[in-house]
């Protein structure tokens, strides 16, 4: 039997409950900055829905919670200036 240090169970733990998946679009530090907003957002998203299912927040506590989130992905997407410079297309001819 073997025992894990202290350390990796904590680390183990988090990458359970956050699990974070890697980054596999156009690098920029900005892309890479919103991706792991993004990331957050989705799991903030998926703890406040299993709070309002499971009685802990309201309906109307819950969307509240989800509005301010998405007010302050929007604000980061904007700060990072994310889709304000499309990528150059390429000519098919």
């Amino acid at each position: 039997m073997t025992h894990s240090n202290p350390e990796d169970q904590s680390k183990n733990k988090e990458n359970f409950f956050y699990p974070r998946a890697s980054y596999r679009g156009e690098f920029t530090p900005e892309n890479l900055v919103f991706d792991a907003n993004l990331q957050e957002f989705a799991q903030r998203i998926s703890l406040i829905c299993g709070l309002e299912t499971n009685g802990k927040l309201t309906p109307s506590q819950a969307y509240d919670e989800i509005k301010k989130l998405y007010k302050q992905l929007k604000t980061s997407k904007k700060e990072l200036g994310i889709g304000e410079n499309p990528p150059p297309t390429q000519d098919m001819d």
